[in-house]
């Protein structure tokens, strides 16, 4: 159970931040919602509202790759309920399957920036709250594509595996904080995302089949990793990439 929790959700307007947001809600923290959409953001928040639980949510509009904007929604988180406990740096963007050479420094540089460089703002303008506070735990999203990489994903192949090595470092450098650092490392997952991915090369059913389970990943499945994660049912857990992935990574 996650009751006493106050959790930042990144990118929690659909997929799989809006399925976390929902089901820490549901085991009684406080989310704030965060997204780059507002409508998003706020439909997250209402979903939240109608399943009439004892849970606070509000939704934040922030880009998570300007500083100003992070730092904006941990003080509003502060402001709000008191305290900061987890913060999930979920957002994220696609990649276009693209052989390297046609990969923009445009394209190249956007997927570092939300991708990674929103991971360490987070930390940056969270941490010093959580250490003041006795603790906390930083759930990061990364994906299997950090560890097993696929042809065309240079860019973003690059971002997750760069969240994995943040990751542990943060996790070793906390660690006399009581705070927590996980990744989570989907496999691919059904969401309105997931198409953008595809490529000449690779099919949405191609990613399927080389699922050893044999389905894609459903938000659900990433939720109850993060909620696991960020419970004291983990708390002997830090420094770990946890592969939700339905054995693709063997």
């Amino acid at each position: 159970m996650l009751g006493d929790t106050v959790a930042v959700i990144t990118g929690a307007g659909s997929g799989m931040g809006r399925a976390t947001a929902r089901l820490f809600a549901e085991r009684g923290a406080d989310v704030v919602v965060v997204d780059l959409d507002d409508d998003a953001a706020s439909e997250t928040v209402s979903s939240i509202e109608r399943a009439e639980g004892d849970s606070s949510a509000v939704a934040v509009t922030a880009d998570v790759s300007d500083a100003d904007d992070v730092a904006g929604f941990v003080e509003r988180t502060v402001e709000e309920f008191g305290r900061i406990d987890v913060l999930h740096n979920n957002a994220g963007i696609p990649q276009e399957s693209t052989p390297v050479e046609d990969v923009t420094e445009e394209t190249w540089d956007r997927i570092q920036d939300v991708n990674l460089k929103s991971a360490f703002l987070g930390a940056k303008y969270a941490v010093p709250h959580m250490r003041e506070q006795g603790g906390g735990v930083v759930l990061n999203t990364a994906s299997t594509a950090g560890i097993r990489p696929r042809t065309g994903l240079s860019a973003y192949a690059a971002s997750k595996g760069g969240m994995i090595t943040l990751t542990k470092q943060l996790a070793y450098e906390l660690a006399d904080d009581g705070i927590r650092v996980n990744a989570i490392c989907p496999v691919a997952t059904d969401t309105d995302m997931l198409p953008e991915f595809a490529g000449d090369d690779l099919s949405v059913a191609g990613m399927a089949d080389t699922i050893p389970l044999g389905r894609l990943a459903e938000p659900e499945d990433i939720a109850h990793a993060a909620a696991f994660l960020a419970s004291d049912e983990a708390a002997m857990v830090t420094g770990t990439a946890l592969e939700v992935d339905g054995g693709r990574d063997l």
